[in-house]
């Protein structure tokens, strides 16, 4: 695919099932460069596969989708007149959607009520004079922010402390009643309330503002709503979570699962009523030790009880929120070796595969009175679509990517296992663009570092093979999905052991993939990807050229700096100045010789711009011939989630730069 096919990219999402078991709503959005933003609406699938996909909604921007408990309703978001997303609900039978929320910063997380008469969601709320609650008061004009924690900031928000989500509740009105008007002329000059006109109706807020809240959910009987939130005396110092349970008539939140080891989120009552799913993760002594440190399924009763952990966080590296399935068991998804498996979990600890294997399982809910469940996937030819998993397999029931097939070249992946002069095995894919070759060849580095390469179709490597280049990409230690001790390999050690790793399979792939010419090598890596290009071309001198792109390039000055700084660093790289400073890149820039473009955006607070400009300011002193690309007003999901057309240009200044360094066609580095 070239860089403007990204408008081609359907990709669904929140998929939700009709209580009768007939038919879903999912999400899909695109990414528009008329636009410059995502659009998407709400899609209507016949589960039998009797009835073609057809749009429901034709908002710019309609997401997650939720059907009510009666399947009379159909609930989502739409942004309003400012961009912000209010819940808005329609009949199921047809008619107008309404505005059910009039949240100023838009709402999160919502859910549903048992009775289907009740809708819970999370919303920010400013303090006071901040984000243009007060007229008159610009940005710059705010008051000045008296920080005294760690937690402040987050990447693509900004700072949190002064906006802090709540949770509120809202009655849903009568579809069938008039709906409000604003009143004008001598009824408004008679109108009691301060309040300007909303024809949402008015929310009840069940928090203060003094903490986070996440992930409500209804108790069975509908009187209480569970939630995750951070409240323990620790909360600054610590990454865990634990549950409450706060009246839906309002009263104090009391704790429903608390621990001064385990984290909990993410809960989910069963559909019968008698129990409480959550995910829970231990995160040791310190609360914060985050590394390769996967979440277990918990459970207990509904009515109260301690918690039972359900599986084995070394065995199942799970991924997902648990989704009631029949009575008294929940679905989750299980991440391993680039791929997902799809798990049945009963309350009693019964662990059944329902699903292994390619296709990738991206989210996955229940098909109420059967065995089956409706599930988001992608393949290596599709970056999602919309199937039925049951015993027979998987069913497609949409082709989103129709188009993309039709007008694009889609490189298949070549599945390789190397082994590391340690004897260590790494994973991965080679993909080759047309022709016999031979091809230069990118390897490309996933961030993380606890993540992994999937073996399913990726936008990035379509490009790059579209232009002419073969990649290949691994998840050498440290990546996400071979277990918890490939995992945290790297611990501390920083430019070592994912070295080998990854060098070790690129000579694995030129040597046994036809058509890779192992003489024209470029790198390539974002994030810890970033860091580990920028660590690698130090000591490594082959490349024709290197890209680095958001890097995490010092470990000590991220410290302070990155809105994940203040934990990230000291569990990864260690607390001990020397150390930190033996694993940064930045400090070894003058050893480089490789050229190297260094690529960042402005608002990226995970891996902040400093980052990337003091790096190329080493580069610079030391003689390297060096670039720096700096996107406005994005922030470290560039290249997911940027604007339509900052990605289309990424991807340009991306192909410009390997065809001037590693030019498609030309038979060595020199030519």
């Amino acid at each position: 695919m070239r860089p403007e096919h990204i408008e081609l990219l359907q990709l669904p999402s929140s998929p939700t099932v009709h209580p009768d078991g007939s038919w879903a709503v999912v999400a899909v959005s695109r990414p528009s460069l008329d636009a410059d933003c995502y659009v998407g609406q709400l899609w209507r699938l016949d589960l039998a596969g009797d009835a073609a996909p057809r749009r429901l909604t034709r908002g710019v921007h309609d997401s997650g989708p939720q059907l009510s408990p009666d399947g009379r309703l159909l609930a989502f978001t739409r942004g309003d007149a400012d961009g912000k997303p209010q819940v808005h609900v329609v009949r199921t039978d047809g008619g107008e959607p309404f505005v059910i929320t009039a949240a100023k910063l838009g709402v999160g997380a919502f859910r549903w009520s048992p009775d289907s008469a009740r809708i819970a969601f999370t919303a920010r709320v400013a303090e006071d004079g901040r984000y243009g609650s007060t007229e008159g008061v610009a940005a710059g004009a705010e008051d000045p922010r008296h920080i005294t924690t760690n937690k402040f900031q987050a990447n693509g928000l900004g700072w949190t402390n002064d906006r802090r989500p709540r949770l509120f509740v809202v009655a849903v009105p009568d579809p069938d009643a008039e709906p409000p008007v604003k009143p004008v002329g001598r009824a408004a000059k008679h109108t009691d309330t301060a309040e300007p006109f909303s024809p949402a109706p008015q929310a009840t807020e069940l928090t203060d503002g003094t903490y986070d809240v996440h992930g409500p959910v209804f108790t069975p009987d509908g009187d209480a709503i569970v939630f995750a939130a951070a409240r323990a005396g620790d909360a600054d110092l610590t990454l865990r979570t634990e549950l409450y349970r706060v009246p839906v008539e309002g009263g104090e939140a009391e704790p429903v699962a608390a621990d001064g080891r385990w984290s909990y989120d993410q809960p989910a009552f069963s559909t019968d009523g008698q129990w409480l799913f959550f995910m829970g993760a231990d995160l040791g002594d310190t609360g914060t030790d985050f590394v390769a440190t996967n979440e277990a399924l918990f459970v207990a009763p509904a009515a109260g009880g301690a918690p039972r952990r359900l599986t084995d966080p070394t065995a199942f590296e799970l991924v997902s929120s648990p989704e009631p399935s029949g009575a008294d068991a929940v679905l989750v998804l299980h991440s391993t070796r680039g791929s997902a498996d799809l798990l049945r979990v009963t309350a009693h600890g019964v662990v059944t595969t329902v699903h292994a294997g390619l296709p990738t399982i991206l989210e996955a809910v229940a098909v109420p009175g059967s065995e089956a469940v409706l599930a988001v996937v992608t393949g290596t030819d599709s970056p999602g679509e919309v199937a039925v998993v049951d015993r027979d397999g998987v069913r497609l029931l949409t082709d989103f990517a129709a188009r993309l097939r039709a007008e694009t070249r889609i490189a298949q992946p070549i599945e390789l296992v190397s082994t590391s002069p340690d004897g260590h095995e790494v994973h991965g894919w080679a993909l080759l663009p047309e022709g016999d070759g031979p091809h230069p060849v990118l390897l490309s580095i996933h961030g993380g570092p606890y993540a992994s390469y999937p073996a399913t179709f990726f936008d990035e490597f379509q490009v790059y093979t579209e232009a002419g280049y073969a990649v290949v990409a691994c998840n050498p230690r440290g990546s996400g999905g071979y277990g918890p001790d490939h995992g945290a390999a790297i611990r501390h050690d920083f430019g070592n052991l994912d070295t080998i790793d990854v060098l070790g399979f690129l000579d694995h792939a030129t040597a046994t993939v036809p058509g890779l010419d192992a003489a024209r090598v470029g790198v390539m890596g974002g994030s810890y990807g970033g860091y580990l290009t920028a660590w690698i071309i130090a000591h490594d001198h082959r490349w024709a050229g290197a890209i680095v792109e958001r890097g995490f390039l010092d470990p000590a000055s991220f410290l302070g700096s990155s809105d994940i700084g203040w934990f990230f660093m000291p569990e990864y790289n260690g607390t001990d100045r020397a150390d930190q400073d033996r694993q940064s890149p930045t400090l070894l820039a003058h050893q480089v010789t490789t050229p190297t473009f260094v690529v960042h955006s402005e608002l990226d607070l995970r891996c902040p711009l400093a980052q990337a400009l003091r790096y190329y300011a080493e580069l610079k002193q030391a003689g390297v011939e060096t670039e720096l690309l700096v996107f406005p007003g994005e922030n470290h999901e560039l290249s997911r989630s940027g604007t339509p057309w900052h990605r289309v240009r990424r991807f340009e200044k991306i192909l410009d730069w390997w065809q001037r360094h590693l030019p498609v066609g030309a038979s060595d580095p020199a030519e």
